[in-house]
């Protein structure tokens, strides 16, 4: 019987967000891709360092510990434009840090959004903006994942708890009111989120990714459910009530939830503990990479 995928949390990686490929990226912009399957094959031994990915990653695959193959709650699948040949020692990556990936869609340069259907992807995290949009286009939940030489990224630690932050418009929501927002001010979207309060919001494109992260959750004791979960929006009273209704209608948990009304999110972004956060707009995600991951969903925006 072939194995299913449609019962489980479904996470497709590209290299660069698992690993620390920053270097070799530069060789193929610089020389090309001959330069950089020739660097690949000669440092097929070489253990590539953790990228910003990596910690969720290796986090989510250990709620699978203690469990048998049909009952697991996550996979992980490589999705990557490398070719099979230069993919060898992303393997060996992933073989030296113990990371339970067994599963990949090599596409040698062709865009892999077509092939996310066909893994179930709930999640996709890359740093190809093309399959990032392809993917939200085709419903998938999907983030450009950011590169901060800021950040370094512990291979050995351990996340006893994943914590999961979410900006609500063009995120966990439709873009239509953040689109009230930019095409008319402040003052039309607080008027339109008032009048429509007890109307559910349109789902955006991390709604279903957040519905099944909630069917994991209420697995567990809510006490000790092993990912939480945060709402960090720039919406802030009267704005607030239609959300709340929208998550109520939906059934979904979010365990914690900041209406910040244009104050920074990063600092809250830091207390909550993030190991990711999704949001549309690059001028709150690029500081939000400075203090935990973080990925721009260019959902809302044109492309």
């Amino acid at each position: 019987m072939a194995y299913k995928l449609d019962d489980k949390l479904v996470v497709g990686v590209s290299t660069r967000a698992l690993f620390d490929l920053s270097k070799e990226n530069k060789i193929f912009e610089d020389e090309g891709l001959d330069a950089f399957i020739a660097y690949q094959r000669e440092h097929e031994e070489d253990v590539l360092l953790p990228g910003p990915g990596f910690m969720l990653i290796k986090a989510l695959l250990r709620l699978n510990d203690g469990r048998p193959e049909d009952k697991r709650l996550v996979e992980v699948i490589i999705m990557s434009k490398n070719s099979a040949d230069t993919s060898l020692r992303v393997f060996r990556s992933v073989e030296h840090y113990g990371l339970d990936i067994t599963r990949a869609a090599l596409s040698s340069g062709a865009p892999l959004s077509p092939y996310l259907s066909a893994f179930h992807t709930d999640l996709f995290l890359s740093h190809n903006e093309d399959d990032v949009r392809g993917a939200l286009k085709d419903g998938v939940a999907a983030g450009i994942i950011i590169e901060n030489e800021l950040n370094t990224y512990d291979a050995e630690g351990n996340i006893e708890q994943i914590r999961i932050a979410f900006d609500g418009d063009a995120v966990l929501f439709g873009a239509e009111s953040e689109k009230i927002y930019k095409e008319k001010g402040l003052d039309a979207f607080a008027e339109n989120e008032k009048k429509n309060a007890r109307n559910p919001l349109k789902a955006g494109p991390f709604a279903r990714f957040l519905m099944t992260i909630s069917r994991i959750q209420k697995e567990f004791p809510q006490e000790s459910a092993p990912i939480r979960t945060a709402l960090v929006t720039a919406r802030s009273a009267p704005a607030h009530e239609r959300v709340i209704r929208t998550l109520r209608a939906w059934d979904v948990r979010i365990d914690e939830a900041f209406f910040l009304g244009g104050i920074s999110k990063s600092e809250v972004l830091k207390s909550f503990g993030a190991h990711i956060f999704f949001d549309d707009q690059e001028v709150h995600a690029l500081p939000a990479s400075e203090v935990v991951p973080s990925a721009r969903v260019p959902f809302g925006d044109d492309p």
